[in-house]
């Protein structure tokens, strides 16, 4: 499903990615680990383009991300051509970005009616179901600032998965949120992975990674130093840095 090759990003003279080499099969689960600054976000930016990568390749399911190749050379895509490769690959943010004028209905509505041009009768069946598939059912009605913060992260999954994306990128969904209100965000990510969609996720959730991740990544100064199964990255890691990580959480 994904495939990242030398996937190199810098700031200004920072090197933020240093080389990723990354693979990632379609209906696994891949948890990134790391501390703060170790280029994860940034990682998951770059797989929808929404930061362009300095060198290197990041293709999902076959298809270059943000570049094509003609005549032996590499061509950034248009603005238009962007957006449409970003149909097949969901993310989910820290701070959830509802619109704050539309109600969780209208909410996961939004982008299928949008850009997808969907009926609305059809978008609002869709929709109703998403938010039932997210535990939101009796909250279609409700505005954003009359939900929790769990139940509005909730509402921007179900508003990711309106898309139908082969791809679930979620970039540290629980980390702005009170500890109280973590599981009911996870309980709904564990249910997607049960469900066999590819999902990449950044989050510091270990409990999260050892339960549901297929495999386990860690990454420190831009780099992926250990990469397995969760068991073993997780219970009995190789890397020194690895170790003085997890020490903080287990």
């Amino acid at each position: 499903m994904v495939v990242a090759r030398h996937v190199r990003k810098r700031f200004g003279h920072l090197e933020v990615l240093r080389g990723i080499d990354l693979e990632v099969r379609r209906g696994e689960v891949v948890v990134i680990l790391g501390p703060s600054g170790s280029g994860k976000s940034t990682f998951l930016r770059c797989i929808n383009h929404l930061e362009r990568i300095d060198a290197g390749s990041i293709h999902v399911e076959g298809q270059l991300i943000g570049f094509r190749q003609a005549g032996g050379r590499v061509h950034h895509l248009r603005p238009r051509e962007i957006t449409r490769q970003r149909r097949d690959i969901g993310m989910v943010f820290q701070h959830f970005n509802l619109f704050p004028h539309q109600t969780a209905l209208e909410n996961v509505m939004e982008a299928p009616t949008g850009v997808l041009r969907v009926p609305k009768a059809e978008a609002r069946k869709a929709a109703t179901q998403l938010l039932t598939r997210v535990g939101l059912a009796d909250k279609a009605a409700c505005y954003p600032r009359q939900l929790s913060g769990g139940q509005q992260q909730r509402v921007a999954i179900a508003r990711a998965l309106a898309m139908e994306p082969k791809l679930m990128l979620f970039d540290e969904p629980t980390s702005a949120l009170d500890p109280e209100l973590v599981g009911e965000v996870l309980a709904s990510m564990r249910d997607l992975a049960r469900e066999g969609l590819t999902m990449l996720v950044v989050t510091h959730e270990v409990g999260f990674a050892k339960e549901v991740a297929d495999r386990v990544v860690f990454m420190d100064g831009g780099q992926i130093l250990e990469s397995g199964r969760p068991q073993d990255v997780l219970d009995n890691p190789t890397h020194p840095r690895t170790r003085a990580f997890l020490r903080r959480f287990l």
